[in-house]
């Protein structure tokens, strides 16, 4: 049998301001990508989701990005590698003590917004990224894009990974993600993502936004938790990957 993680970021609410719908969409994932303070969340909000995820068995993982709360961490920002390295220890640190409160192991580490896209382009902040994660745990999974100089990084500083594809982003020629700034970067059709994430899972293809095949590997199926119809798209894509005969299962059953 096919098997395939589900994730989502969550954890987003900061400190009065509530995101997102993580008592609900946890019911549906196997893995969840938690925001560490920089571009959302707050200690009481990481300790909060982590004792969702316990509770309905999901994976913890973090999800460090750039200290740009005003910008949701999506607005690029000029690093060097050490300091790279740094503030993913520091902010995948924050949760991993949450985690051992909880009894829980930290799976994964996911990158955010604007970093995740820059190290993607970038073998030398992706490799910094790598040295942060390796210094923390050798068994947690870096996950980022198929084919990107992260995966690349991955290999070659020997960090596990895995790779994940979008089911509400577009994608361009290269197999990176559509710019947010661009018409059409977010899928809002809860039918055309659930279409797209089939023909991902079963037959390891996507279609650009030029209308090009991509070939790519699905290891995680991102959901966006900041995405008004979150909730409503992991409903779907849930039914319907196990409808087509596919096990829905943590990134440690897969990598």
């Amino acid at each position: 049998m096919i098997k395939v993680d589900l994730n989502c970021d969550m954890g987003e609410s900061y400190g009065r301001y509530n995101l997102g719908l993580d008592s609900e969409v946890a019911k549906y994932i196997s893995s969840a990508n938690i925001a560490c303070g920089y571009h959302a969340g707050d200690p009481v909000t990481m300790q909060k989701t982590v004792n969702i995820m316990k509770e309905n068995g999901v994976a913890v993982g973090a999800h460090p990005g750039f200290p740009d709360l005003l910008g949701f961490g999506r607005r690029n920002m000029a690093v060097t590698p050490d300091e790279a390295s740094a503030y993913v220890k520091y902010q995948a640190g924050a949760l991993l003590a949450f985690c051992i409160s909880n009894g829980l192991p930290l799976q994964h580490i996911k990158p955010h917004g604007a970093l995740y896209n820059m190290a993607g382009k970038d073998y030398e902040l992706s490799s910094a990224i790598c040295k942060g994660i390796k210094s923390i745990g050798k068994d947690i999974i870096l996950m980022g894009l198929s084919g990107s100089q992260t995966m690349k990084a991955a290999q070659d500083n020997k960090v596990k990974f895995a790779c994940e594809v979008f089911a509400d982003r577009a994608y361009e020629d290269d197999g990176s993600l559509v710019a947010r700034s661009k018409p059409g970067a977010v899928i809002k059709n809860e039918d055309e993502a659930i279409e797209r994430v089939i023909k991902m899972v079963l037959h390891h293809k996507v279609t650009s936004i030029n209308g090009k095949e991509i070939e790519i590997t699905p290891h995680s199926v991102c959901v966006h938790g900041d995405n008004e119809k979150a909730l409503m798209f992991v409903q779907k894509i849930h039914k319907a990957l196990n409808e087509n005969g596919v096990e829905i299962a943590p990134l440690s059953e897969i990598i």
